[in-house]
């Protein structure tokens, strides 16, 4: 991809009309000042003391983060939360965004899935979390929700450019993506071929239709549970990809962290990575790519271009570390010198 090209792309995302549907999580960050601490009279345990509070949309929200910050034009919020404080603080920092929650689904009986993240104030990245707690949902999701939930879909459809989905509670049925959600959303990508539908999943990638799918190297191959520094040769994923196309009846991009991207069409075609130097937080780096990606195909690209560019964003969040970073389109711009002085001789 020549500079230029890319310039063309990024001059049309301001007008990008792009749903994101999923699950919803607010990131909140209770930042802790280890001076401060205080032994609990009652218990003699440490009290903790906050000295900061950030909140921060987590999960599909994170996609949200990133095509805000990328410059798209409109962006929807389309999901299930609950009827609560979290719930209040996760569509207030959406708001912020940019984002319309009128699509955000409040529920008496749910919680708004939380990750409650304390750390360290004096100890940068990762190296600083405490042990986190999560606010899950582990009942069944109604499909009165489900329901009302596409109903929303189906009102913005006429006029999006692309539809995010993506699937972050692992518990079957749980999150706002049950099986009944999928073949709905599997109906509506094939009776709206205008619209660029597109799907990324914690646990059931492979169970997506009639939508591109972003699986990596170890779900592509079914290699679970892969261990720090297991690996997918290229030929495994050069056999693997084209099944996969052919099941979920459409196109498939897979991410090989350092390695870079694999797509399946026009042509299977290998995107080299970026090098890169020092430590790296890789949290939400898939969920870059994903808006990234998806921003720059709505934008008239051919997939190879708009995964180049989803690899692109994801190379500067990851670079930001113990948060999950964002990308703009003038830091896009210099990856790319750096990508092309790195793979092109």
């Amino acid at each position: 991809m020549e500079t230029e090209r890319l310039e063309e792309l990024l001059g049309k995302f301001g007008s990008r009309r792009i749903a994101v549907l999923g699950d919803y999580f607010l990131d909140r960050y209770l930042v802790t000042d280890p001076q401060l601490a205080e032994k609990s009279i009652e218990t003699g345990k440490t009290a903790h003391q906050v000295v900061d509070i950030r909140n921060a949309p987590g999960a599909a929200g994170t996609i949200v983060n990133n095509l805000a910050a990328l410059g798209a034009g409109e962006l929807f919020a389309i999901g299930v939360v609950g009827d609560d404080g979290q719930g209040y603080d996760l569509k207030k920092e959406l708001n912020r965004r940019g984002c319309n929650t009128e699509g955000l689904i409040q529920s008496a009986n749910l919680m708004t899935p939380t990750y409650l993240k304390p750390l360290n104030k004096d100890v940068p990245g990762l190296e600083g979390e405490h042990e986190r707690y999560d606010t899950k949902n582990r009942k069944t999701m109604t499909q009165r929700l489900v329901n009302e939930a596409l109903e929303v879909l189906d009102r913005l459809l006429p006029e999006l450019d692309a539809v995010i989905v993506l699937d972050q509670v692992e518990e079957e049925n749980c999150g706002v993506l049950t099986a009944e959600t999928r073949d709905a959303l599997a109906e509506r990508a094939e009776n709206n071929p205008n619209v660029i539908f597109y799907a990324d999943s914690r646990r059931y990638i492979h169970h997506f239709r009639n939508m591109i799918i972003k699986p990596n190297e170890f779900e592509a191959v079914g290699h679970e549970n892969p261990l720090p520094g297991d690996q997918v040769e290229l030929t495994q994923l050069e056999e693997a990809i084209p099944r996969l196309r052919n099941t979920a009846n459409a196109p498939i991009c897979v991410t090989r962290g350092a390695n870079g991207i694999i797509v399946s069409d026009p042509e299977l075609t290998s995107i080299p990575g970026i090098k890169l130097e020092g430590p790296v937080d890789t949290t939400g780096a898939g969920d870059s790519v994903s808006a990234g990606l998806v921003l720059t195909l709505a934008s008239g690209a051919i997939l190879p271009e708009a995964a180049l560019v989803g690899m692109l964003v994801a190379s500067i969040t990851v670079k930001q570390l113990g948060t999950t970073g964002t990308a703009s389109q003038e830091q896009v711009s210099e990856r790319l010198i750096m990508w092309k002085s790195q793979n092109e001789s």
